[in-house]
């Protein structure tokens, strides 16, 4: 198997903060020329957000959704030096090393539900995206996608695989459902569940699970406080999702059920 792998883009300019996002992303330029939104490993929950961030990003991408480029991005600890925000400096210090980055997409506008009837496919694939990842941040108020040249594109799956916050238990999220579904904005557009179960459930195979997996640096598997060996976590990531894809017919079921009682 060959190992798919992200590029690697050094940091050069800070632009300016994105205070709308909780862990304070940035928009920043890397020395390739182009601009992206970097998500710091220093940041709110640490490099487990990067994982779910890379992980669920990959996934989106292997089910056929558009995703804006990931890349490495790493940051000298030189670079926050001269920076006059406090806070900002602190989180640019905690986030030497190795980051993860979205390409910006300039000029793109954030999805309205109202504005866009987004293909009934599209938005059945996002719901089974989202109950696979237990992604609990796809909601009318907080849609986490966007419009770019009339085209839907998918962001911060940060808030994604919530269970390796602690990993105790984890086999039991593996059947869980996902009762957040009902809450999520393309849910009355996701007439096709079944067919987008059955396109999925082909689409992301064992393998692919492991060639995503697979992307995550060590060290951000390394930096936490359960004692669980990063090649471990590794393997519990892609059991997580075999597991809850072999058992999609659950959450799909709770999907259909949550869909039935708004529409």
């Amino acid at each position: 198997m060959i190992k798919k792998q992200l590029r690697t883009v050094q940091v050069t300019r800070y632009v300016t903060p994105l205070r709308e996002g909780g862990s304070l992303p940035a928009i920043a330029e890397a020395d390739d020329g182009f601009l992206y939104v970097l998500k710091f490993k220093g940041a709110g929950q640490g490099p487990k957000s990067l994982v779910a961030e890379l992980i669920g990003g990959e996934v989106a991408r292997a089910l056929g959704c558009k995703v804006p480029e990931l890349v490495f991005a790493e940051l000298d600890e030189a670079f926050g030096r001269t920076e006059p925000d406090e806070e900002i400096q602190d989180l640019l210090k905690a986030s030497v090393g190795l980051n993860l980055a979205l390409h910006y997409l300039s000029g793109s506008i954030t999805f309205d539900a109202a504005l866009s009837t987004p293909d009934p496919l599209l938005a059945s694939t996002i719901v089974w995206l989202d109950c696979l990842l237990l992604n609990v941040d796809r909601t009318a108020r907080n849609t986490n996608m966007l419009m770019w040249h009339k085209e839907l594109w998918l962001i911060d799956h940060g808030a994604s695989l919530y269970f390796h916050h602690a990993w105790q238990n984890v086999s039991d999220q593996f059947k869980k459902p996902f009762p957040q579904v009902k809450d999520h904005v393309m849910l009355p557009f996701a007439s096709q569940l079944q067919q987008a179960n059955d396109n999925c459930r082909q689409l992301l195979n064992p393998t692919v699970i492991d060639q995503i997996v697979d992307m995550v640096p060590d060290s951000w598997l390394a930096t936490d406080p359960y004692k669980v060996a990063s090649l471990d976590k590794r393997k519990v990531y892609s059991k997580f999702l075999t597991e809850r894809v072999s058992q999609s017919h659950l959450f799909i079921n709770e999907a259909n059920h949550a869909r039935q009682i708004i529409i």
